[in-house]
């Protein structure tokens, strides 16, 4: 028995420490030695001694192993894969791996995520986000916008063309401004706690469009001839890519381009029909994905050419565009257009000729900006807003005599708005590093639109609880009406929430992200055994790895992992056992489901939930660490970790119960989680003291809504709540005062206004006081009004019909 312990000791340490192959077998050969001199090999020990002699030939000999192992499961394999669509084939080649690699590995390296330096805007993208970006939020009515332009007003197109708000992605070079990925976000998220509707229009020309990609794949001459001119504003871009019959599968575009000669010119014929076009009925260059035929083999040898992209000017004949869209009434310009019999040189093919078919996956590429930079921008600028007037609406609201942010009630979501903020933000500023360090991780930008557009959806639902009745009643002073109704547009676009969850993130993932599942692939797609014996012998060595290493931590909880700071470390250790899990549990899906899992939707949903949540709580460690670690802010950590966590535990055992082999399952369970369920959601402890951050001012309290759009001035519908928060505060000890004379008998009246002037009266309070508490309780009464309209502004109004 000594002899087996020690032979599972030995196992147990080379699995839970990666070691090489050779190690490995050295190990074993070591084992295999010390039996012979010191132990026999009478009875039953020849059995053991006998397996691991067999297996340690079988991995140690290559023609051996290649016979036996490798060539049968190749063969398996090819039989059995699905085919890779050609559009599968180019979304699996975009992009690159980064942190979601290390999140498969079931090993992160935490010392490669901690040495990456902290993200600072330049001298110039600063100044341009307290000069014109501050005054064009100054410059934004959102009611007049909403309900009497339907459209930005003139002279903020204006500024925003002489700012070059359009350009701020193009180069320098070419008249733009050349910002970060940091800095075009903090752009779209102070305008978008200010405006969804400038906040979509300034996103778009710096998202998936023209601009981007000319960028990357335009000649020089295209390079030139647009980019200036889309920097300034003289040309306003749209890209056109959805159509009626093609919205979530892209790649399904039913429009055409047929390459043919017309007048002496070799051309491409186009027909085509898009809609939810954002800057379409306003476009003057039109970005436009169809698929490209080329029947008389004009360009090259196939027919069937694939998806390409042109650019085509909106006053080219044909050209159909103008009418608007309604989304959700938000009067951001968006619309239909159509083409028929549009003819066009093959010059304005994006790119030239070289890139006809390419455009799949020059699309997907670019996807990073709408999904990595602009959607979560706007996200976390509503979460961010959401957090800082909410919170001073919930100390400035009383009922039954107390701040209603005081009761345990609303605690719950003022809790959830303000941890949900902080998770959104490390999100965001996670994945910009990325980024800007030139990684295209096509899978964490998927990932992370996804979760910032349902938290934000939570964020705001949770804020409109909290506002109540003046929050469902929309007029110039409703602050948070709009940003609800506008949730669903951020919801769908860039690839709708429930595609991007079911599909993406994990389907695509798990090849991308899968340290040899990919490599394997390709092996058997190209019948190099060699190589697909090199991946098997490692995807094995990697699955025993992650099984030990899932055996361990479940019995130990990692307490021997000393990865982190003293502060965090604890959340470390949590999400290096979850890692190994999740790793582990990823190999079971893929051996037990193969090509089928990609068809169980709800399965590769809830894997998706897991790498998110790891994702997001990397994130919040990151985000902690390079804000300085402030103790004031561990309130918000041990919040956001907790819940992160949490969740990613619940989809843990969700996945558990639906996959193939109950029993084994059940096994896996008990083997990762063998005392139950280690990690709870945040606690009432963890709960009261976030949401009492909402309800002081505090250096947390602006480091978390840092970035938004604050106004002092009491007409504006921010700045009234803001200025009733910093008045309420200021006389918190003079109310206490007054209620405590109030409950002694020794102060009378109804309304506040009355108990004050009577105080003063008694000479309990002097006339300074009595003014700044007077002060406040208007200022309070301003904030908590509601809009009321005469009744003729509801008259009915001339109005046509939709075409």
């Amino acid at each position: 028995m000594v002899w087996i312990i020690l032979l599972v000791l030995m196992l147990g340490v080379a699995g839970y420490r990666r070691m090489p192959l050779l190690q490995l077998l050295g190990m074993l050969l070591l084992w295999l030695l010390l039996v012979v001199l010191f132990g026999g090999l009478d009875g039953w020990l020849l059995i053991p001694w006998l397996l691991v002699l067999a297996n340690t030939a079988l991995l140690g000999f290559d023609p051996l192993r290649i016979k036996l192992l490798s060539q049968p499961v190749m063969n398996i394999l090819r039989n059995n894969l699905p085919p890779i669509s050609a559009t599968e084939k180019e979304a699996l080649e975009s992009g690159d791996v980064w942190w979601d690699g290390e999140l498969f590995s079931g090993k992160p390296d935490w010392q490669r995520l901690r040495s990456w330096p902290a993200q600072r805007l330049t001298p110039t993208e600063k100044d341009f986000l307290d000069n014109q970006t501050e005054t064009l939020c100054r410059m934004l009515d959102d009611w007049k916008i909403t309900h009497e332009l339907y459209d930005l007003p003139p002279e903020v197109w204006t500024f925003m063309r002489k700012e070059r708000f359009f350009g701020m992605i193009i180069p320098e070079s070419y008249g733009g401004l050349g910002f970060s990925a940091l800095a075009h976000s903090e752009v779209i998220m102070k305008i978008a706690s200010r405006s969804i509707t400038a906040a979509v229009t300034v996103m778009v020309p710096n998202s998936l469009g023209p601009g981007q990609l000319l960028l990357n794949y335009g000649t020089d001459a295209q390079k030139e001839k647009y980019l200036r001119r889309l920097a300034v504003g003289e040309e306003i871009p749209c890209f056109a890519l959805t159509g009626p019959e093609a919205g979530s599968d892209a790649s399904s575009i039913p429009d055409t381009g047929v390459v043919c000669e017309r007048d002496g010119q070799l051309g491409i014929l186009l027909n085509w029909e898009k809609r939810y076009i954002t800057l379409g009925p306003v476009a003057t260059l039109l970005g436009l994905a169809f698929h490209l035929y080329d029947p008389d083999h004009l360009i090259g040898d196939r027919d069937d050419v694939g998806i390409s992209l042109a650019l085509i000017p909106t006053d080219h004949p044909g050209v159909e565009i103008g009418e608007r869209h309604f989304p959700l009434d938000a009067p951001f310009q968006n619309g239909p257009n159509f083409g028929h019999d549009v003819f066009i040189p093959l010059d304005w093919l994006i790119g030239g000729v070289e890139q006809a078919g390419r455009g799949w996956r020059m699309l997907v590429e670019c996807l990073g900006e709408g999904r990595g930079v602009s959607l979560p921008a706007l996200s976390v600028g509503g979460a961010k807003m959401a957090s800082r007037t909410i919170g001073a609406y919930a100390r400035v609201r009383t009922q039954f005599g107390l701040p209603i942010g005081k009761f345990e009630g609303v605690e719950m979501p003022l809790a959830r708005i303000l941890g949900n903020a902080y998770i959104m933000d490390a999100g965001r500023m996670l994945t910009l590093m990325a980024l800007d360090n030139g990684h295209k991780p096509a899978i964490v930008t998927a990932l992370l639109k996804y979760q910032l557009t349902e938290r934000m959806r939570r964020v705001i639902n949770d804020a409109m609880d909290i506002q109540g009745g003046s929050g469902i009643c929309l007029g110039p002073s409703n602050y948070i009406g709009r940003v609800y109704q506008s949730i669903p547009i951020a919801i769908t676009v860039e690839g709708a929430n429930i595609l991007t969850r079911n599909l993406i993130v994990f389907g695509q993932g798990a090849i991308r992200g899968h340290p040899w599942l990919l490599k394997e692939m390709q092996a058997v797609e190209g019948n190099n055994i060699e190589a697909f014996d090199h991946a098997l012998l490692n995807h094995s060595l990697f699955i025993f790895s992650n099984f030990v290493r899932s055996f361990w931590f479940g019995l130990t909880a990692g307490i021997f992992e000393t990865s982190g700071p003293p502060a965090t470390r604890r959340y470390y250790r949590h999400l290096t056992r979850l890692t190994a899990g999740f790793a582990l549990l990823t190999d079971y899906a893929l051996l037990t489901l193969g090509g089928s899992l990609k068809r169980r939707e709800r399965l590769s949903g809830r894997f998706a939930d897991i790498l998110a949540n790891l994702y997001l709580c990397s994130a919040v460690l990151k985000h902690f660490e390079c804000q300085g670690e402030p103790e004031a802010d561990m309130p918000l950590v041990d919040y956001a970790c907790t819940l992160t966590q949490h969740r990613a535990q619940q989809a843990m055992l969700a996945v558990f119960h639906n996959l193939p082999f109950p029993w084994l399952a059940k096994f896996l369970r008990f083997l990762m989680f063998p005392f139950g369920k280690p990690y709870g959601p945040p606690n009432d402890r963890q709960i009261h003291a976030v949401a009492d951050i909402a309800l002081h001012d505090s250096p947390t309290r602006d480091r978390l809504t840092q970035g938004v759009y604050v106004s002092d001035d009491p007409d504006d519908r921010v700045g009234r709540i803001e200025v009733a928060f910093t008045k309420a505060l200021a006389v918190a000890e003079l109310e206490k005062l007054l209620k405590q004379k109030v409950r002694e008998g020794l102060v009378d009246g109804h309304s506040w206004p009355e108990k004050i002037d009577d105080a003063l009266d008694k000479k309990i309070i002097n006339e300074a006081a009595a003014e700044r508490l007077r002060d406040a309780w208007q200022a309070m009464r301003r904030a908590i009004e509601v809009d009321a309209f005469p009744a003729a502004y509801f008259s009915p109004r001339q109005t046509q019909q939709p075409t």
